[in-house]
């Protein structure tokens, strides 16, 4: 050690780096050009650029209190025990049935106010010169649940159509019970908006046909014997519900399982 170097240790020799030769050539690096036809415009998705990509969030969307209600409503039918009488309401006429039945129905519309306001005009017009006016009551569809309930019980209805989603329920669930009695062919359809368009109301709970003309009485027949054997005759209504998520089934499905297979050990050691 040299004098004066207060004892400390020698420095380690740095390396030196080499400038590069700027004559050298550098490698060319080949670029991916893709299609020519179709420009690449890549997107950032940084603070004031790009929009993000639309998602579906409608499982973070605070739904509305009617429409939860909806959902758990739905979810509480299937997974508790439902009474036949309740029970029933979900089996609806299939759809094949339901269109030549909804077809027959729109024959017999009954008259808008429209309609109705022309009609009474033609009447005061011919009173009014004197004629006679033949009034002849027209075979039209019946609603309104006191009206349909009245034909039922005295025997003119030949056939009732009920709503499946009617609220509450209590208004029509004891119909199907009244029209088995009274051996009235009765059907539950889907839709109580679709049966009040046919009676030019937004909802109807129930339709009744108490007569049909000539030239529809093989369609009608044709209906009857489709919806009798479907609804009228059927001994027993099971229970509805008792269905479990998807959780609870496999959850189930494993114990079983379990079960099973603690079963076979111990038919194995004995």
């Amino acid at each position: 050690q040299k004098q004066g170097d207060g004892g400390g240790h020698a420095m380690a020799p740095t390396k030196k780096r080499v400038a590069p030769n700027p004559m050298a050539q550098k490698k060319a690096v080949k670029k991916d050009t893709g299609n020519p036809l179709f420009e690449r415009r890549p997107k950032n998705f940084g603070i004031g650029q790009g929009l993000p990509v639309k998602q579906d969030l409608s499982r973070f969307v605070k739904w509305p209190k009617y429409v939860r209600l909806q959902r758990q409503k739905r979810i509480l039918m299937k997974r508790l025990k439902v009474p036949p009488s309740v029970a029933q309401f979900n089996k609806a006429l299939d759809r094949n049935a339901s269109e030549s039945l909804f077809k027959l129905l729109l024959k017999y519309r009954p008259e808008d106010r429209e309609a109705k306001k022309e009609r009474l005009v033609a009447e005061a017009a011919a009173q009014e010169a004197g004629q006679a006016v033949a009034k002849k009551k027209p075979a039209v569809v019946k609603f309104g649940i006191n009206h349909v309930t009245q034909l039922v019980e005295s025997g003119k209805a030949q056939l009732v159509v009920i709503a499946h989603d009617v609220d509450p329920l209590e208004i029509v669930v004891w119909l199907p019970a009244l029209c088995k009695k009274m051996d009235v062919p009765y059907c539950i359809v889907k839709g109580k908006a679709r049966l009040g368009a046919v009676v030019h109301q937004k909802t109807a709970t129930a339709l009744c046909l108490t007569g049909v003309k000539p030239e529809d009485q093989r369609e009608f027949a044709k209906i009857v014997e489709t919806v009798r054997p479907a609804f009228n005759d059927v001994q027993r209504i099971h229970w509805g519900g008792g269905i479990m998520g998807a959780k609870n089934q496999y959850k189930m499905k494993m114990r079983a399982k379990a079960v099973a297979k603690e079963l076979a050990q111990r038919q194995d050691i004995s």
